[in-house]
């Protein structure tokens, strides 16, 4: 089993944004068949997705979320020394997105940057990678950014796709505390023999300008993908619960991926989890591929922190492209900023233009 246990950190908090743009699945049945359409959307569970512009990146999304969470904490930007974005939609194949969205923070010189590419798993991953940052010492801070824009990946042909999938970006601050206090534990996992069950053949540098267009967006293996989760999800909820020594009972929400409704119910049955406790985000945001994590964290426990003004312990759940799967049990102490919105850019993000001598 690869299962870590870590302690020495903190969750300060997370702040997640979808595009302003939102799109009415049952509105595309003159396109898709009505019948078709109504299918999809009862099976998969996604009435609404939040979907970028052209032009709009997962960097714009994050780089908003990250703004918003560092005037929360009152962070300056040059405080925090470890910027990792987790995304496999980055702005381009160099510079990393990381190095682009440090230089829109405004962040120091000493901090260091770099991208993961990483898809449905991602986020329990990028919260593994910043808490062993920040445990072997030199960090105090570091910025964790998940974001994607998977309705870019999706042929307008291919309603199974088009009709799932929706964006989101995300901002997860995570401080130095002193050992000894609650420790968080993961559990990383890969089958990359699986890896064509969700795969873009083309664009990268295997096949550059492939001869068939439809090589440029996601092809999915439903019922692939499908035996893989109700194969790898049941015994990983299981096992982080022992690698936790904790019962059923000790978490207080399971956050999955929210992958597909139907999935999502089968696994719930199928684990023996209590259905209050585990929440659905994807009717109105979709499935936002790694972010949809976060995303369901802020909506779904936000207003429940500060009812309660008490620590939640959560399990975070990812699994899917690669193929990968993921956990994480963390503690959410009351004090954590849990934040959601609507990102504030209507229009791509503008880089700054620099004149030119004359």
């Amino acid at each position: 089993m690869s299962f870590s246990r870590l302690d020495g950190f903190r969750i300060a908090g997370v702040s997640t944004v979808v595009p302003a743009t939102q799109l009415d699945n049952l509105a595309l049945g003159e396109r898709y068949g009505a019948d078709d359409v109504r299918k999809v959307v009862s099976m998969a569970g996604v009435r609404h997705r939040h979907v970028v512009s052209e032009g709009q990146t997962s960097a714009d999304l994050c780089t908003d979320a990250a703004q918003r969470l560092l005037q929360a904490l009152d962070w300056a930007p040059d405080s925090v020394t470890g910027l990792i974005m987790v995304t496999q939609s980055p702005d381009h194949f160099l510079p990393s997105s990381a190095c682009v969205v440090h230089g829109r923070l405004g962040m120091g010189v000493d901090c260091a940057a770099f991208d993961v590419g990483l898809g449905c798993s991602g986020y329990p991953y990028g919260l593994y990678l910043a808490a062993t940052m920040l445990k072997g010492g030199g960090h105090q801070r570091i910025l964790m950014l998940n974001g994607d824009t998977p309705s870019r990946f999706t042929s307008p042909d291919d309603h199974a796709t088009t009709l799932l999938f929706g964006d989101a970006g995300s901002a997860t601050a995570l401080e130095a505390v002193a050992p000894g206090g609650f420790a968080s534990h993961f559990g990383l996992f890969s089958d990359g023999t699986g890896a064509e069950a969700l795969i873009m053949k083309g664009g990268g540098f295997r096949d550059r300008f492939p001869a068939d267009p439809r090589d440029l967006y996601v092809r999915m293996d439903g019922a692939g993908v499908f035996n893989f989760t109700i194969k790898r999800v049941p015994p990983l909820i299981h096992d982080t619960l022992t690698a936790a020594a904790l019962d059923v009972q000790d978490v207080d929400a399971y956050i999955f991926h929210q992958s597909n409704r139907f999935i999502m119910k089968h696994l719930i049955k199928k684990c023996g989890l209590p259905e209050d406790r585990v929440p659905f985000t994807l009717e109105d945001t979709g499935n936002c591929g790694g972010p949809s994590v976060p995303v369901t964290l802020t909506r779904a426990l936000a207003e429940r922190q500060r009812a309660q003004a008490q620590d939640l312990r959560v399990m975070l759940l990812g699994y899917g492209v690669g193929l990968s799967w993921a956990s994480a049990v963390v503690q959410l102490d009351a004090r954590a900023v849990l934040m959601h919105g609507v990102s504030a850019l209507a229009e791509p993000f503008l880089e700054p233009q620099h004149e030119t001598a004359p």
